[in-house]
Order: structure tokens, then sequence, then C-alpha cells
């Protein structure tokens, strides 16, 4: 066999061998992640009903062919709200993982290099926010900042910022004590060729297995804000939106079921992911 047909089955047995490495459950939780994501991307190639206007004169189907979801008390296509409401679900924990991520690990990096009466105070701050459940504080936010999605995403970001910053803090004053962070500075190196080019990249891994976990976690309590009336008012359709108003009718029971079970998969799916990503880092 030639070196090029050799070179050529390389990639194929590696690719085969990545896959076989990934767990089932785990390959079905990114399937359909990417299709929530996809959703929340390109809802419009998803339905083509829209989501805010209705037929009078179907509401309350059970859930068919032509209206997978059924429709609601307005004969709004329930499918078409859950699809278009993953947008402003889905992106707003995105934003509030950012901010947890970017915030939290500023405090957590600075802390932990620096030590001293910056770790002192930054330490305070951070066991203040740990003292106020996040749920609590992400009220408080939230209300502060007016009843909007993009405001409770602020909320919730705000919210997961002590979690990121201890988690960083631990990591940087592990790897700070590391021999090629010694050698580093034994050769000359600066403290931000250290810290940038050392400390962040290796402190920085168990940062992204938490974000992943904290961005199904961001899900849950925006959409708990938006069912207690938090979020965007209707006719928007936050899943946490469409949770609220589907408890009101019982006997549609579909307009609670399908809402709150895109949910429970979608945050139990990025649970999965998490746990893969932190047994392989």
């Amino acid at each position: 066999m030639t070196g090029a047909a050799l070179t050529m089955r390389r990639p194929v047995s590696a690719t085969r061998a990545i896959a076989a490495s990934v767990p089932l459950t785990t390959l079905v939780s990114l399937a359909f992640l990417a299709i929530v994501l996809a959703w929340a991307v390109a809802p419009g190639a998803f339905t083509a009903y829209d989501p805010a206007i209705g037929i009078p004169e179907d509401k309350f189907l059970a859930p068919s062919a032509e209206h997978l979801f059924g429709t609601d008390q307005l004969g709004r296509d329930q499918f078409a709200r859950v699809v278009f409401g993953t947008q402003s679900s889905v992106l707003s924990a995105l934003v509030a993982v950012a901010i947890g991520v970017v915030v939290g690990g500023a405090i957590g990096l600075i802390a932990g290099y620096f030590g001293s009466w910056p770790d002192i105070a930054l330490a305070r701050l951070v066991d203040v926010l740990l003292a106020i459940p996040s749920f609590l504080l992400a009220v408080v936010v939230v209300s502060s900042l007016g009843f909007q999605t993009i405001n409770a995403a602020i909320a919730t970001g705000v919210s997961a910022v002590a979690v990121f910053a201890r988690v960083m803090r631990s990591e940087v004053i592990k790897t700070r004590r590391a021999v090629f962070v010694e050698a580093s500075t034994l050769q000359g190196g600066s403290r931000a060729h250290i810290l940038f080019r050392h400390i962040l990249p290796n402190a920085s891994r168990s940062i992204l297995t938490l974000a992943v976990l904290q961005f199904g976690l961001s899900i849950l309590v925006i959409a708990g804000l938006a069912f207690l009336g938090y979020g965007d008012p209707p006719p928007a359709s936050d899943w946490g939106l469409l949770i609220s108003s589907g408890k009101d009718y019982p006997r549609a029971p579909w307009l609670l079921v399908f809402p709150a079970a895109v949910t429970i998969a979608t945050v139990l799916a990025i649970n999965r992911i998490s746990r893969w990503l932190r047994k392989t880092s």
C-alpha cells in the first residue's frame, strides 16, 4: 500500500476512533442541542406559521400532523411558538453565561494571581454574592433593571459571577505553583506574559466545563423568571412564559407539556454534555 493511501486512511480511522469514544447518550444530546441551536438561529426554517398570529376557529386543537404541538387559546400554532421562543430563551442564556465567564473569570484571575489585599477584597465580594440565593439575586437585579428578557439574562449572569470567580481563583492558585510557571518566572518572564501565556490557558479548562453546565442552569433560571412574569410580556413566546400560560388551560395539556418537555430535554442534554467534557478534560 502506498504512502498516499495510508495518508488518506488515517483521518478516517481517527474520526471513527473519536466517534467510538463518545457515548451514545452524549451523541444524542449533541444532536438534540444542535437542533435547538438551529431553532434559535433560524426559527423560520422549521415552521411556516407565525407565532403571534392565530386562527380563532382553530383554537385548542390537539397535536396532529398539521399542528405538531397543537394550538393555543388564540388558535396559534404551539410548535411555532416553542421554536421562535428558543431564540430568546437560549440566546439569553448564552448572554448570561458570557457575563459570568468574563466578569467572574476576571475576578478569580486577579484574586488568584496577585493574592494579598486584592484577593482578600475580591474574596469578600464573592462571599457576599454566594450568601444570596442565585435565583433571589436574579429577581432583585431584574426588578431593578426592568421586566425584559435581556434584563433577565443580565440578572442571571450576575448571579453566576461568584461561581465562576471561585473556580477560576482555585485553578489560578493551583496553576501558579506549577513547575513550568516557576521556570518562566526564573527566566525573566513578565507578569503579563506569565498570566496570559501560561496561567490563563491552563486555568480556563475547568471554566469551559462549568460554562456548559451553567448554560443549562441559565436556561432554567431565565425560564423561571419568565414564568413569574419578569421577562418579555405577551405575545412573546419565551419557554417560561409558554409554561405559565399553558397551566391555565387544563383541558389543553399540550400547551404545558410540550414547552416544559423541550425545556427539560434541553437542560438534560446540556448536563450530559457537561459531564462528558468533565470526564475527558
